[in-house]
């Protein structure tokens, strides 16, 4: 596919937003300090990504990173996956987060559906961390021991990771809003020793007991042996563990004492589902996340210490970590625990005008739902000190940009970006040197070195191709838990274009050097920004007696809105009625989350699958897309050629 109309000029920097912005200072120090001096984005770009040594080198000298021993080589190993970087360098997350302490302005503004904005001081935040940390010290938590949270996006779960952060116990989260299932099949993966949790939790207007949960979640994790219980009420007895309520263990002052760690000791646990086996519990280490993170909150989101930093988030996805994270270069974070829909589409531009918010972030589809509410976030809270918007999670249509640019202030920049889990950072964001084009990111991230390949490894411009990193990134994952040997890491990644890590995106290059995603290319689900495995929605349907076998695509494509259907193969003489289907999707919301009920259910006579069984995901998903069948499968590889009909009829009917 190329793409060769012009899209609309949208926005362009003043030259007081470029003076001002934390990527020219950057390009001034490295003028200064290094004697580099770079015309423009473009020619910074190509030599952050030729020269991977220099680099990185000149982020950790600008930011200035506090380290308790020195590096002795910024990157001795450099192969993919394996790289080695920093080596001999300690230091720690929590470091780098209270070297901004000051009284001068908050650490943290939140709100909730029940909570009226309040906000949490920098000491304060400083004493319950050390408070918290001496508690699991006290419990006998260790370096590398694993502390898990099913928790949402409150302070108290900020506290609690920062404290185990501190300590060198490495940390996860799973939001309340994900089913059991999904929980435990994350945290049974890495064996914790203690649990955070909430009792109890206030969604879309809706107060939620999670006692039953909590006792599920106790039973189901035996190597669970101490329960931390944060803030809420529960009207089910406690599970019969050690339980520590948070209010007593805050009570108790403790000098926060932060552990020296290698750069590359492990941080924390995220997991990135693919289409077969448990969800990927991914590892990613100290040092990678901060120099990473801190590069792409300052350069590429323009964050510093005077700004007021809102991204809206759950626990359970990659960006409650990077609005965490704007505590490493003195931002306020602001956070909302609630529905972004109750009671209307108003609630959180309410709150950005609220927090004052200079930075409000939210996923793609957030923005689309606004349109279509009809939302005036002008007319609903003061906006004046609003100067970015944020972007990601799926594509941004162009209608969305344009909607954004009419709604507010023109003077907003807008950043799109587009990253992942996998690898705690973006591949592609924004630039605030650079004017903004409908539909189009504006630039690959310093230090990535992102290209579109086709199936043969051929590197294009202005068509659409597998988004692929070309040199490695400090914050690429350190391993996968419990794969021995790094099979399973391998093959997520590597086993397209062997020593090139493979995204799963479709990428186009603009001739200006921007980038669009126009979705996943491989079989993952993208729910609202959310990825989750084919096979977690599979264990959840096929457990049901009446189903034999079944199928799920996402039909997410840039401009178009989410639609998922899933394909369900039922027991000779049944018939899918409503019933049927409500009990289906009442089983993916239990298991799984409400959020992956796909948007309608078909039966099918049977699911395509190759030779060796696998179903066909990729080839059904490009035939529902509009791709001809006989260009996306080969019916030689086929068990069952003759099943792919229904499906070629059906993206037929679809597009008609």
């Amino acid at each position: 596919m190329t793409e060769t109309a012009d899209p609309a000029l949208l926005w362009t920097p003043t030259a007081e937003r470029i003076q001002r912005s934390q990527l020219h200072r950057f390009m001034t120090w490295l003028r200064q300090e290094r004697g580099r001096d770079f015309p423009d984005y473009d020619s910074l770009w190509r030599w952050s990504v030729s020269d991977l040594e220099g680099f990185w080198a000149a982020v950790w000298d600008h930011f200035e990173l506090k380290s308790y021993k020195p590096y002795d080589k910024v990157l001795a190993k450099r192969e993919m996956p394996g790289a080695q970087w920093f080596t001999g360098a300690e230091l720690n997350f929590v470091d780098q987060v209270f070297r901004h302490e000051t009284a001068a302005r908050p650490a943290i503004l939140y709100s909730s559906e029940t909570q009226p904005l309040k906000q949490m001081a920098w000491a304060g935040l400083r004493e319950q961390v050390g408070a918290m940390a001496a508690h699991l010290r006290s419990l006998g938590v260790k370096r590398g021991d694993r502390v898990v949270a099913y928790a949402p996006n409150t302070p108290e779960t900020i506290v609690a990771f920062l404290a185990v952060a501190s300590i060198g116990a490495i940390w996860s989260v799973c939001s309340p809003d994900m089913g059991l299932n999904a929980v435990l099949d994350r945290f049974r993966q890495i064996e914790p020793v203690v649990l955070f949790a909430v009792p109890s939790s206030h969604y879309n207007g809706k107060h939620l007991d999670k006692g039953d949960v909590l006792a599920q979640l106790i039973a189901e994790l035996p190597t669970v042996k101490n329960l931390i219980l944060m803030p809420g009420e529960t009207q089910q007895a406690l599970p019969k563990v050690p339980t520590a309520r948070w209010a007593e263990v805050t009570a108790k002052p403790a000098e926060l004492k932060v552990e020296p760690v290698p750069f590359d000791h492990p941080l924390w646990v995220v997991y990135s589902s693919g289409t077969t086996g448990l969800p990927k519990p991914i590892v990613h280490g100290h040092g990678g996340v901060v120099i990473v993170i801190m590069l792409m909150t300052a350069l590429h989101n323009d964050l510093g210490p005077n700004d007021i930093f809102h991204w809206y988030s759950s626990t359970g996805w990659i960006m409650w970590n990077a609005q965490v994270a704007g505590l490493l270069v003195g931002a306020t974070i602001a956070i909302y625990d609630g529905s972004p829909s109750w009671p209307d589409w108003n609630r959180l531009w309410q709150f950005v005008g609220e927090t004052k918010a200079t930075f409000f972030g939210a996923g793609a589809a957030f923005y689309a739902n606004c349109q279509k509410a009809g939302v005036e976030p002008r007319k609903m809270a003061d906006l004046s000190a609003l100067r970015t918007i944020g972007s990601t999670g799926s594509p941004l249509s162009e209608d969305s940009y344009a909607w954004i640019y009419d709604k507010l202030d023109k003077s907003v920049w807008l950043t799109s970006i587009s990253g992942g889990t996998d690898f705690a950072g973006a591949f592609v964001a924004g630039c605030v040197l650079l004017p903004v084009y409908a539909g189009e990111m504006q630039v690959r991230c310093l230090g990535a070195d992102i290209q579109s390949l086709d199936d043969h490894g051929k590197s294009l411009t202005d068509e659409v191709g597998e988004l692929v990193c070309a040199s490695p990134l400090p914050s690429m994952p350190l391993f996968l838990w419990n794969d021995e040997g790094g099979k399973r890491y391998h093959d997520s990644y590597f086993d397209m274009y062997p020593g090139v890590w493979r995204h799963g995106d479709w990428l186009r290059i603009t001739p200006r050097g921007g980038a669009i995603i126009y979705g996943r290319s491989d079989a993952t689900i993208n729910r609202y920004g959310l990825r989750m495995g084919t096979s977690e929605i599979y264990r959840a349907v096929e457990e049901l007696p009446e189903v034999l076998d079944s199928l799920i695509v996402d039909l997410e494509y840039l401009g178009r809105d989410s639609y998922m259907p899933l394909f369900v193969v039922l027991r000779p003489g049944l018939t899918l009625d409503a019933a049927l289907k409500d009990r289906i999707n009442q089983a993916i919301r239990k298991a799984v989350s409400a959020r992956f009920v796909p948007n309608d259910i078909f039966q099918v006579a049977e699911v395509p699958r190759t030779l060796s069984g696998k179903k066909l995901e990729v080839p059904v998903k490009k035939i529902l897309l509009g791709q001809p069948a006989e260009k996306v499968s080969n019916p030689g590889t086929m068990a069952n050629p003759g099943s792919l009909a229904w499906f070629v009829d059906f993206a037929k009917q679809r597009a008609a």
